[in-house]
């Protein structure tokens, strides 16, 4: 069994590294996107430098890097097994870690958001679709995509409490949310300092950015 945890876990953690949104951004845009706008691999940051759909085509990659090691995991290991939640949770943070540390970019990676959201569609479809909600009714109202992260990703474990979920994923699910609001510390700051730059404001900045790189190479 520790062995075909072993297996679970590190691919999982493989999975998870492969940075869809760099590999997006350097096919379609021939741009390295770690050097562009906030600097991250995920899907916002590739919407907003590279075109809105190769930013959703990113999250739809993301999603599955957290989806498809703990969907697998959950019908093919033994439920029987003592422990059998632990390990859950273990393959859906490795697929998270993954993200977040990628193998493939020196052990630098995105915040985690794209991830943690297919990790939760596998373990609680309801949970996750209510956060998404949250996300979604807080953006818009707020027009901030970081302030809707933090709240969706941190209002998990309270929906798999609520939900009944065992305390294995429970606590899964706040070392999660621990780690994606430390990925999120700066913007953390900027909103308590009144300095987050907006969605919208983001967009023009961007626009801005490429007019002012078309001119000067002109």
């Amino acid at each position: 069994m520790v062995f075909q945890w072993f297996f679970w876990v590190l691919a999982a953690y493989l999975l998870g590294s492969v940075p869809f949104g760099k590999l997006i951004s350097k096919r379609v845009a021939h741009i390295d996107i770690t050097k562009r706008g906030s600097g991250n691999i995920g899907a916002t940051n590739v919407a907003r430098e590279v075109g809105i759909k190769w930013g959703l085509l990113t999250l739809l990659l993301d999603v599955l890097k957290g989806f498809i090691p703990v969907i697998l995991f959950a019908r093919y290991a033994s439920q029987a097994a003592p422990g059998h939640e632990i390990g859950l949770s273990a393959v859906g943070l490795s697929a998270l870690l993954g993200h977040q540390f990628s193998l493939f970019l020196r052990f630098r990676g995105g915040k985690g958001v794209g991830p943690a959201l297919g990790i939760y569609l596998a373990i609680s479809p309801l949970s996750a679709l209510l956060a998404l909600l949250f996300f979604i009714l807080i953006v818009y109202k707020w027009d901030f995509v970081s302030l809707g992260s933090i709240i969706s990703v941190a209002a998990v474990p309270i929906l798999l409490a609520i939900f009944g979920k065992p305390l294995p994923v429970f606590i899964g699910a706040v070392i999660a949310a621990t780690l994606i609001c430390l990925k999120h510390r700066e913007n953390i700051q900027r909103l308590v300092n009144g300095q987050e730059i907006k969605w919208r404001d983001r967009g023009s900045q961007a626009s801005s950015s490429k007019r002012r790189s078309n001119s000067s190479s002109e």
